[in-house]
């Protein structure tokens, strides 16, 4: 059988975590931080695990993703 194509733009957004969560960067950190406050922003920078609806097609995208 042939090898599954990894997605490699889904490969370099995602990783596993150490028990196997998907985990995701946080949205919202890129431009106008200049009136959001510290405290937004330090969430911002933490990873955040994918919901389940999400986690499905990331998992098809990427079959081989390692943590």
């Amino acid at each position: 059988m042939p090898k599954i194509r990894t997605h490699k733009g889904t490969q370099k957004r995602f990783r596993l975590s150490g028990t196997g969560k998907l985990l995701r960067r946080g949205a919202f950190q890129s431009h106008m931080l200049e009136h959001k406050s510290a405290k937004r922003k330090r969430g911002y920078a933490q990873m955040h695990a994918v919901d389940k609806g999400s986690a499905k097609s990331v998992r098809q995208n990427a079959p081989y993703l390692k943590g």
